[in-house]
């Protein structure tokens, strides 16, 4: 450790480096606030919000109001505490674990195309849990693929053997991803397959390898969601939920319900909404999966366009700061970790937002920090641990 630099590599020197740092430079004075105040802030809206959504809903909540208040709050104190976990191993520590954690994903994920996978609104992507909990896989996958392929784009990088990857490893990296977006597919996920490759393009960009693979893989993409449509891989339902998003008009009392819902209840909030627990679309019970996909409607109907406007700005913060902490890294593998978690934040926040407006076809994501969902708090949970830990772990002068 030379001035205030901190450098490290492998578990032992890990901890040792932890031991130096927390000597001589305050943990919280590294932290990226920011991020972190934020990502509270949304998990806090989150926990009202979906209050509110479910609070009248015995026929989710078994009677008791508060169950998703409480598990909801309950998963955002598991996701802190993952949080921390992960701080304190360090991002490059967990780079040594990367084939272990990648294992696990892609077993997870076989596990739902087993008799131990459920469908859940009309996607067979869960694995059922004791005590009525349940696992979504795919959500962790996303933090697996971005430290799978930043470990392989970076290695030659960092060790100063190469400048940018080469074709080889960009080959290899692809193909870590490829596999679990192909069983991801099978289940079908079209949504979070959308996710990863938006990550993998995201990934590919920050690593400096050749421009040439992300067009190709752009192009590669477009035929290939051609064939996907034209082999009739997509369930019926995923099918309806494009059509209904080119003509809103086509079935405004099935598959063009939710989407038509959810405009009216984010166009009544108006400027300021009609008052948290006062919505009339949230009490009337006309939008569905309000707690989880479209719970940007709640925001957009009950505090109006400055709550939804605050959830915006909320993780335009989240994006800058990671963004930053992208840039300013002095290692390849950290800058890599960090735009993929840019990547998948933005993408999914914006297709979440974007369904309930319209915009966007609808794909069952969920919005970071703010839906229920334990498997989703965790994983986004994780990430925030990812990103801080880059910027613990750099020189402070950056």
């Amino acid at each position: 450790m030379t001035g205030n630099s901190f450098q490290v590599s492998g578990y032992g020197p890990e901890r040792a480096g932890w031991t130096r740092l927390l000597a001589r430079d305050s943990l919280a004075r590294r932290l990226d606030w920011p991020i972190l105040l934020s990502a509270i802030a949304l998990s806090l809206m989150g926990a009202l919000l979906v209050f509110s959504a479910t609070r009248n809903r015995t026929e989710l909540n078994q009677g008791d109001q508060y169950y998703f208040l409480i598990r909801h709050v309950l998963n955002t104190g598991i996701g802190l505490a993952l949080m921390i976990g992960t701080v304190w191993l360090g991002h490059r520590a967990l780079r040594t674990a990367v084939p272990i954690l990648y294992g696990l994903s892609v077993f997870l994920i076989l596990l739902v195309l087993t008799p131990l996978g459920s469908t859940i609104n009309g996607a067979h992507s869960w694995i059922k849990l004791p005590g009525g909990f349940s696992l979504q896989p795919s959500e962790f996958v996303k933090v697996t693929i971005i430290l799978g392929m930043a470990m392989l784009l970076a290695t030659r990088v960092d060790a100063g053997d190469k400048q940018y990857p080469d074709h080889r490893t960009v080959v290899q990296a692809l193909g870590l991803a490829a596999v679990p977006m192909l069983i991801v597919m099978l289940m079908p996920d079209l949504g979070s397959v959308m996710v990863m490759v938006v990550i993998v393009l995201g990934v590919l960009l920050a690593s400096g390898a050749s421009n040439r693979w992300v067009f190709g893989l752009i192009g590669t993409g477009t035929m290939g969601a051609i064939a996907v449509w034209q082999l009739g891989v997509l369930d019926d339902y995923q099918i309806a939920r494009f059509a209904a998003f080119a003509n809103p008009d086509l079935d405004p009392a099935g598959v063009g319900y939710n989407t038509n819902q959810a405009r009216i209840a984010i166009g009544s909030g108006g400027l300021t909404g009609s008052g948290l627990f006062h919505g009339s679309q949230t009490t009337g019970q006309f939008v569905p999966e309000q707690q989880t996909d479209f719970v940007f409607t709640v925001a957009g109907e009950e505090l109006g366009f400055l709550g939804g406007g605050l959830i915006i700005v909320l993780l335009g913060v989240i994006l800058w700061r990671a963004s930053r902490i992208a840039r300013e890294t002095t290692e390849l593998y950290g800058t890599i970790v960090a735009a993929g978690i840019v990547a998948w934040f933005a993408f999914q926040a914006f297709e979440n937002i974007g369904m309930t407006l319209g915009i966007m076809p609808v794909t069952g994501l969920p919005l970071p920090f703010v839906s229920y969902g334990g498997s989703s708090m965790f994983s986004v949970w994780v990430a925030v641990g990812l990103l801080q830990s880059i910027r613990v772990q750099r020189p402070m002068s950056a």
